[in-house]
């Protein structure tokens, strides 16, 4: 009987995985705390400048790269309500990183990353509004947020949002990803 083996995921993943995390553990056990001394209705979603961790971003400053950005939508829409745009700490030495205002975490999306070592020849794939996309969960028994990575175009570009957003954010970013950028072959290696 032999157990699965479960691939590693790459650091620029890893990290874009990880820093809205612990941005998420900060922001309930706030929550929380309010909630217990009565505060009453949860806090709206920060709209402050969101720190973001510099990640391995080769193709970021790229015109591929500068298209999509430029043709994003100023809200995504989430569930329930329109997510805000949320200015980004650092902006200008962080090329290719946009980021929405979500409860209790935002939405990140990162342009030019390399190719993800998760992406495997027998990797499974999700098609979202003529996007191909890989899914990857922050590995908790239940996911509180997920990152999909674009695949099938020139550059790769991932969306990390709270699986509390819905749907509504990735379809958005795959309409202008559809809509800016060719679609190419998977490269799965």
């Amino acid at each position: 009987m032999s157990s699965p083996v479960r691939s590693r995921l790459s650091t620029p993943v890893l990290i874009a995985i990880a820093l809205p995390l612990l941005l998420a553990v900060a922001v309930a056990a706030i929550a929380i705390t309010a909630r217990v001394r009565g505060v009453g209705e949860p806090a709206p979603p920060d709209t402050g400048p969101l720190a973001v961790a510099p990640v391995d971003s080769p193709d970021a400053t790229g015109p591929d790269c500068t298209t999509l950005l430029a043709a994003l939508p100023a809200e995504l829409p989430g569930s329930g309500a329109l997510l805000a745009p949320r200015p980004v700490a650092q902006s200008d030495q962080l090329p290719g990183v946009r980021a929405w205002a979500a409860a209790p975490r935002p939405v990140v999306l990162r342009c030019g990353l390399p190719r993800p070592t998760e992406l495997t020849p027998t990797s499974a794939l999700l098609e979202i509004n003529g996007v191909r996309w890989l899914q990857i969960d922050d590995g908790l028994p239940a996911p509180v947020q997920v990152s999909y990575i674009a695949v099938d175009r020139p550059v790769y570009v991932a969306v990390t949002t709270p699986v509390d957003a819905g749907s509504g954010p990735v379809q958005a970013v795959s309409d202008v990803v559809r809509t800016t950028l060719p679609v190419t072959p998977v490269r799965t290696g």
